[in-house]
């Protein structure tokens, strides 16, 4: 009888933690920002991967960023702070992982979030590029994140994915120009892009 009891214990412990492991899992959400860029997987890639530390320069939203950490150029393990605003108040600092050159991709890891509404621990994303031929190529960036206080993350994902959007067009515009994108410029580049696409689809 006792035994029977054990098992019946233990069952019921095993279930607890597998729905409280599943509880936690419903929190982590995921999104997938995808674009075409008009430019070859090599150059999108010195971007996003070879200048890890100098996000600021094609980010309208970063404006300072700085590898740290004993970190001087992107490879595996890297580190950088991104800032956010003049006081440094919101920030990120970030390590790279899985960072492969060969296939053009590398995953982002977040170790502190100054005052961002997300857990370090649950947040990460993946940047992959693909080569499409004829000088152009696919830009994705897949995020998992939970965010603190964890109901948050749903309306979170909106501003998220804006956030990569914009991030996009910065990009292509970085690439076209060579111009710094910041707070200031990047209404008039994000107006100019859009015409430019408007313009290519109706041709």
């Amino acid at each position: 009888m006792r035994n029977l009891l054990t098992i019946l214990m233990m069952t019921v412990m095993a279930i607890s933690d597998s729905n409280a492991h599943a509880q936690k899992d419903k929190r982590v959400l995921k999104f997938e920002v995808s674009k075409v860029i008009p430019f070859p997987a090599e150059k999108v890639w010195a971007i996003v991967g070879e200048d890890y530390g100098a996000v600021a320069y094609s980010h309208p939203k970063i404006i300072e960023s700085e590898y740290i950490n004993g970190s001087l150029k992107a490879e595996e393990g890297a580190e950088r702070v991104c800032y956010f605003n003049e006081k440094h108040t919101q920030y990120l600092e970030e390590k790279m992982i899985d960072y492969s050159p060969e296939t053009i991709s590398f995953t982002n890891t977040v170790s502190q979030a100054g005052r961002f509404p997300v857990k370090p621990e649950y947040t990460r994303a993946v940047y992959n590029v693909d080569d499409m031929g004829n000088g152009e190529s696919m830009l994705t960036f897949t995020m998992q994140y939970r965010t603190k206080p964890a109901f948050m993350g749903g309306f979170a994902k909106g501003s998220f994915k804006k956030l990569i959007n914009d991030y996009f067009i910065a990009i292509e515009h970085h690439l076209r120009t060579g111009e710094k994108v910041t707070k200031t410029n990047f209404k008039q580049i994000k107006k100019e892009i859009k015409k430019r696409e408007r313009l290519s689809t109706s041709r």
